[in-house]
Parts: C-alpha cells; structure tokens; sequence
C-alpha cells in the first residue's frame, strides 16, 4: 500500500473517531431522556386523539412524535400503526415529520455540530412543516386515493378469529374456550374470562386473568397457578420500563447511526469544500434572491433523497453542505428530507401500494421544499444567519480535559449499564432484540 493510501485510510479513520467522540454523549442523553419521556406518555393514550384533523390533533401528533424514537424506518411503522388504528392521513403524516425532525437527541447533536442558530432554523422549519403537512394532506390528498391507502392497510392486517384471546395474537393457538394463552386444561368455568387481575372474581364472570388464586372452579377448592409476582413500584421499576424502550431504540438506530457516523465521516474527509460547492449554485450567477433560495432548497432535498442513512447521523453531512455554501434554507431542507430517501420511499409502497405513495411523496416534497424557503426567508430577513457565527469546526479534536471529555466520561459507562438493563427487562418479557 502506498503512503499516500495509507495517509487517507488514517484521515477517514481520525475524522470518524472524532465525530464518533462529539456525538457519543449528545445522543446518548437525548436516547435516554427519550425513553423516560415514551415510558410516561405511551402511544395508547393519545392514538384515540387522531380521528380528526385539527389544532389539537396535531399538538397531540407533534407531542407524540417528539417522543418517539429518532428512527425514520421506526415513525414510518409508527405512523401505519397510526392509520390501522382509525387516525387520520394527516395526523398520520405530521408524526412521521415530528418523530423524525422534533427529537432530543437530534437537537443535542444539532447544538453541538452546528449552533444554535441551526437549532432554532430546525424548531420552526418543523413546527412550519407539521402544520403545512396537517393542511395539504386534509386538503389535496384525493379521498379515492385514501381509501385505496385504506384498503392497502386493511388487507395487509392478519385475520380475526372468532375466539375470546384477550388482545393477543394467538392466532397460532387452537383450543376450544378462550384461555387466555394459558394452561387451563384442568380448570372448569362456565363462561370466558380475558381479565387482566381478576384473584377476587369467581368463575361465573367473565374472568380470564393472569392472577387467579382465588377462583372457584368445580374439581378443585384451592387450585393456586404460578403467576408473576404483582409487578414492583417506584423509581427503579420506571427506570427499569424505560431501559427498556432505550434498548428497543437502540437496537433498532444503532446500526444506522453507525453507518450513518462513517458514510458522512469519509464524505467529509475526502471530499474538499470546494467539491460541495460545486453542487449549488453560485452567488456571482446574479439569479434572483428567491430563484436561488429554490434552487438550493431542492439540491438539499435531493442530496438527502440519496444520500441519507439516519436522522442523526444525517446532520453531520449537513454540516459538511453548510460547510461547502448550501443556503440556510437548502440546509434545513435537506435535514427536513429524512422522510423522503429512497429506502423510506420503498417502505411506503410496501405499507400503502404504489398510488397513494406517489401522492404521498408529492405532497411530502411540496411541503419540505415551501418549509425550506420559508425558513429561509425568515432568518435571512431578520439577520440572524451568520456564517462566522454558525460555521463551527468539523473535526474537532475531543481530547483534553474540556465538556466533551467529561460528558463522555460520564455517559459512556452509563449508557452501557442503561441498555444492559433494558435487554435484560426486554428478554423478561421475551422482547429481546
């Protein structure tokens, strides 16, 4: 191997060293702050909030979606989940655009790659995206055309079976009475019992519980069943539910924030500023302010289309385009994009069928690219972009004894006790990922 190989191998392997090291604590704490926030506001208690396309509705969608996992693929499944439970196209869609773009760890990670002024560019381009979102798809998305998204959906669904099974899949099951999916062989009731605590309940009611010592039954009166221990209170069981989410995130971004870390990291090695600028347009060409706000806005948009990997780990190559002269507006456009990659776009048929994707991505691509100007116009009209103050150092050097050190310090070890208990609380409840 020649040295001058041997000299860019190394660079790539500096460059992702250090950006791993910048990033690792930011998303660490943002994942973790994320799990407790899903473990007190789960998914169930607001789905019944999307019915209808209103303000309301979409603050309990954009709540929602900040809370959920950074994962694109995750909101993508999140978001049909959505639309199998009644919620409307809209509300369906503004999600996937807040679990995706509203997020801690995004905003940790922004801050510290970026700047404030990106923070906030990202805030408002979100909240301008939801309500364009909630607007255009209650409006122009055609109603045959969501009915057949509707029929996708119900097609796909397993069937239902006739049997009492409590809410559980047990599709794979055959018994004659319901049972809850327990050993019940030896016990006689007279009617179906699907409770979840029912030890004070006799067997005349409906009772199928998963803690019964004291029911009656005919062939025995003390017929006691091995069931879990009532489940422990307090702070170490909340910390405990919320490893587990943290665990479940992790096991499903982890591998594409890592390839998302090292696609950006040998882009930004290899790729001079002056190859990035070689995208956008120019500002000695003399076009219109506007014309050129577009022209970048929809570069960015592409450029994410292609090269996307992961929420997160997308905001380091945005870096790399602001860095190389994208406008404010292009940038935010492009991180905004997340929701329109090749791979997404290709989940979205399998969900919804091939026509309502296509206006699916439409009016998705419409949305982000008036957000995108929007955006633009905004800062820019009132100063607040500033290149000496936003640009920041790429590869910056994490060692020494400065914040990045010490947070590292701190959250590295606790990162790895926090995911070793959720996978230990997610292989209890036989969720192991």
């Amino acid at each position: 191997m020649e040295s001058g190989d041997s000299n860019i191998i190394i660079h790539v392997i500096s460059v992702l060293f250090n950006m791993s090291w910048q990033i690792f604590w930011p998303l660490a704490f943002g994942l973790i702050l994320s799990s407790f926030i899903r473990h007190l506001l789960p998914v169930d208690t607001v789905v019944k909030h999307l019915g209808k396309t209103d303000v309301k509705s979409l603050t309990f969608t954009t709540i929602l979606g900040m809370v959920s996992s950074s994962c694109s693929y995750a909101a993508a499944s999140l978001s049909h989940t959505l639309l199998a439970k009644k919620a409307t196209l809209a509300n369906a869609m503004a999600f996937l655009v807040s679990s995706t773009n509203l997020i801690v760890e995004m905003f940790i990670v922004l801050v510290a790659l970026m700047g404030w002024t990106f923070l906030w560019g990202e805030v408002i381009g979100g909240l301008i995206l939801i309500a364009t979102v909630g607007f255009l798809f209650s409006r122009f998305y055609p109603k045959e055309v969501e009915k057949e998204l509707h029929q996708h959906i119900e097609s796909a669904e397993p069937a239902k079976h006739t049997h009492s099974d409590c809410g559980m899949d047990m599709s794979s099951m055959k018994h004659e009475t319901s049972d809850c999916g327990m050993d019940m062989s030896n016990m006689k009731s007279e009617t179906s019992d699907c409770g979840m605590d029912m030890s004070n309940m006799k067997s005349e009611t409906s009772d199928c519980g998963m803690d019964m010592p004291n029911m009656k039954h005919d062939h025995s009166m003390h017929h006691h069943m091995d069931m879990p221990a009532q489940e422990e209170t307090g702070l170490m069981s909340k910390i405990t539910k919320s490893a587990g989410f943290f665990q479940m995130d992790l096991a499903m971004i982890g591998k594409e924030i890592l390839i998302g870390v090292v696609v950006s990291s040998i882009l930004i090695a290899l790729v001079p500023q002056e190859g990035w600028k070689a995208l956008f347009i120019s500002n000695d060409v003399g076009l219109p302010t506007w014309l050129h706000s577009l022209l970048d806005v929809i570069i960015g948009i592409f450029v994410a289309m292609i090269a996307y990997v992961c929420s997160v780990g997308n905001l380091i190559l945005a870096a790399a385009l602001w860095h190389g002269g994208i406008s404010f507006g292009g940038v935010i456009g492009f991180i905004l994009a997340d929701v329109l990659t090749i791979p997404m776009i290709g989940v979205y048929k399998k969900y919804y069928g091939k026509r309502p994707t296509k206006w699916m991505v439409g009016l998705l691509f419409l949305s982000i690219l008036f957000t995108g100007l929007c955006v633009d116009a905004i800062f820019n009209g009132f100063g607040w972009v500033s290149t000496n103050q936003t640009v920041r150092t790429l590869n910056q050097s994490g060692f020494g004894m400065n914040m990045t050190t010490v947070m590292n310090l701190i959250f590295i070890p606790l990162s790895i006790w926090y995911y070793r208990l959720g996978k230990k609380a997610n292989a209890g409840m036989g969720m192991s990922m």
